[in-house]
């Protein structure tokens, strides 16, 4: 039985870092005047609150977006994504964060086509509650690994999968790059996001090296981490896989990411990686 509620972490470095890389993916692909199919197959409830009680147990969004809120030395990624968080919230407030469901909703225009997969009963009802006046967007209570296979190539033959999973299945790096594989095959232009966590490097190598031997091209991969590696329980670090990403990511990053790993990481022990796993 699957448990994972991303409402315990909703803002968290890891959401920061996530929803920087893709809105700055979203943003690019809007610059051309063309339909855009977007597939998120790990959707969530799309909409958290910082007082609820699961966001107060742990309160992980203190060492994330409370840490960037008020700064004004920020790089202009960082900017991009306040902004759109500010949309959201009451003025000089904190209280509503949204997911990446209503994050491209916020981005994409009404020529787009928006598709979520959300398999938990709860949460996808909540979802489906959210879209329900969007004729743009379909929500559905299903496995998003298998189920948008289907939706593949897309009619726009444009388009952003992000796969956002909570791992919390053994077998899920398994999963993610068969799955990766399967729909590469269908839509080889696409651009693909895969977020994934570090909580046991031996798996992320795993991760790495059977993409690298997949036959997939044009791979990059960025990493953010709030403190080495460890053996103890928890994620010390996150990251974003992406695949046909914009050209210009990479210099996005390269000014953003040493920015949040100096605001974010505990103890001046931030680090982070910036990749080119496979060239185009």
């Amino acid at each position: 039985m699957l448990s994972y509620q991303h409402a315990y972490h909703a803002g968290n470095f890891a959401d920061v870092f996530k929803h920087v890389v893709l809105i700055q993916v979203l943003n690019y692909l809007k610059k051309k005047d063309k339909p855009i199919c977007y597939i998120d197959t790990h959707a969530g409830s799309g909409s958290y609150t910082f007082n609820s009680s699961e966001a107060q147990k742990n309160r992980e969004f203190l060492n994330g977006i409370a840490k960037v809120w008020e700064r004004n030395d920020i790089p202009e990624c960082v900017a991009d994504y306040l902004g759109l968080i500010r949309q959201f919230n009451q003025p000089g407030a904190l209280n509503y964060y949204p997911g990446s469901p209503l994050i491209a909703r916020q981005l994409l225009t009404t020529q787009d086509r928006l598709f979520f997969y959300e398999r938990h009963t709860a949460e996808s009802r909540v979802l489906s509650d959210l879209f329900k006046t969007d004729k743009r967007s379909k929500v559905f209570r299903a496995d998003g690994y298998t189920d948008s296979l289907g939706l593949l190539p897309p009619i726009e033959n444009r388009g952003l999968i992000l796969i956002d999973p909570s791992y919390e299945v053994k077998n899920e790096y398994k999963i993610v790059i068969d799955t990766l594989k399967a729909m590469h095959k269908r839509f080889a232009t696409g651009s693909y996001l895969l977020w994934y966590p570090v909580v046991d490097r031996k798996r992320n190598r795993y991760l790495e090296r059977t993409l690298k031997a997949s036959g997939i091209k044009n791979i990059q991969l960025y990493e953010l981490g709030i403190k080495p590696d460890s053996t103890e329980f928890g994620m010390t670090a996150s990251g974003m896989i992406a695949i046909n990403p914009p050209w210009t990511l990479q210099a996005d990053m390269k000014q953003t990411l040493p920015w949040l790993a100096e605001v974010l990481g505990e103890n001046q022990l931030g680090h982070c990686r910036i990749e080119q796993l496979v060239d185009e």
